[in-house]
């Protein structure tokens, strides 16, 4: 398939601060896993590209809805002294995006379809990893894909989906068949660019959190859409009471209409009284920080774990922040708590329990509050770094 496309690009500085030295992964004025260090004055272009051809193991994909991520917000978002403020794996110039779904138009011959185990046909609807593992790497031998050491990110440090058309290996690439059940054909796409940040959600208070036992109690931190979706994912296991914690009337009205039981606003009141209150003095089994406040926040988890009854608390880090937490050890000691971090959406069935959870009720499309053009991307990822009012804004494209 030949022709052109545009494409929503993010142009940065290679200007690393003092101090900064290359890691064993980072490639010189192109690459770091270190962003906020490295990259200097961002800006946003669009610009033409070739409609890409897939290889042999690849599947061309035709992109129908992409969501903007906090991390598209973040790439685009200069500091005081210019630095972009996301601090991870990011190489520039890059076409930004990849909480996207679409239809399959071209596949190479060894490309298969993981819900037939045949190869694709075209005009299948699907979704994608945006993390693009390796499989050879010890990491992902071991079966921690999130973790592999040659790890590419779609719309990272690789062309995403603010754009027509994109090639991707077909391992990363999940079918949105079961959807068809419940949705109509536009919002099989809604839902479907909403499912890598669900599997953010559910890798962490599911696979790396451990997930709950029914009538547990649970609290999150940050009502983005990380942060909602835990709320739906942790109500639909069960809990008996889903607290949200969150600034913004309108994030949290969300969170309460997807599955969050009570809605605490840490400005207006104390967040361990709060949280003791509802709970009658119990606490809660499992926390979610998906805040990027540690230092903000922590305090009042702290607080709720030490005077809680609750033993065995889990408190779960989603959120990338630079900041440490202030953690006091004799607290995680004596009630028996822990703090784990969760980091990216892949591997351990994450995809496919998500899609299923979604063909059986978990509708997840009311998050996507407004939907615009390509030409409205960069307009939209900038307004976000202030305007916080819209849960999830996507991208559809024509």
């Amino acid at each position: 398939m030949k022709g052109k496309m545009q494409g929503v690009t993010l142009i940065a500085d290679w200007d690393p601060k003092p101090g900064f030295k290359l890691g064993s992964k980072d490639i010189d004025g192109k690459q770091t896993y270190l962003g906020s260090q490295v990259w200097r004055h961002p800006r946003l272009e669009i610009r033409e590209y070739d409609i890409p051809t897939p290889g042999p193991e690849e599947v061309l994909m035709e992109v129908k809805a992409c969501g903007i991520c906090g991390s598209d917000v973040h790439m685009a978002q200069a500091d005081k002294d210019g630095y972009i403020y996301y601090p991870g794996l990011t190489g520039f110039p890059s076409i930004l995006g990849h909480e996207f779904s679409g239809v399959v138009v071209e596949a190479g011959k060894n490309a298969r379809d993981k819900r037939t185990n045949k190869p694709f046909k075209g005009g299948e609807a699907v979704t994608t990893e945006e993390m693009l593992w390796c499989g050879q790497c010890r990491p992902c031998a071991d079966g921690q894909p999130n973790h592999c050491e040659q790890l590419d990110e779609v719309g990272f440090n690789v062309n995403g989906a603010y754009t027509k058309y994109i090639v991707l290996p077909s391992r990363t690439i999940w079918s949105l068949e079961p959807l068809r059940k419940n949705y109509k054909e536009e919002d099989i796409f809604i839902a479907g660019s909403l499912v890598e940040p669900t599997c953010v959600a559910y890798n962490a208070v599911i696979e790396r959190g451990g997930g709950i036992h029914p009538g547990d109690r649970v609290v999150i931190l940050g009502a983005g859409p990380v942060g909602i979706a835990a709320c739906a994912i942790l109500k639909r296991a069960g809990a008996s009471q889903v607290i949200i914690s969150e600034t913004q009337q309108e994030r949290a009205d969300m969170a309460l209409k997807l599955g969050a039981d009570y809605h605490v606003n840490p400005l207006k009141e104390d967040f361990a009284d709060r949280v003791l209150e509802i709970t009658d003095g119990m606490g809660a089994d499992l926390f979610m920080e998906a805040t990027g406040l540690p230092t903000v926040v922590y305090p009042g988890i702290e607080r709720v774990i030490w005077e809680g009854r609750t033993l065995l608390s889990t408190l779960v880090v989603t959120a990338r922040a630079e900041a440490k937490m202030p953690v006091a050890g004799e607290v995680l000691q004596v009630r028996k708590a822990r703090i784990v971090g969760a980091q990216g959406h892949s591997g351990h069935g994450n995809f496919p329990r998500v899609i299923e959870c979604m063909a059986s009720g978990m509708d997840m499309t009311p998050m996507s509050t407004k939907k615009i053009s390509l030409e409205e991307l960069p307009a939209n990822i900038l307004n976000l770094q202030t305007d916080r009012s819209e849960c999830k804004i996507t991208y559809v494209a024509k």
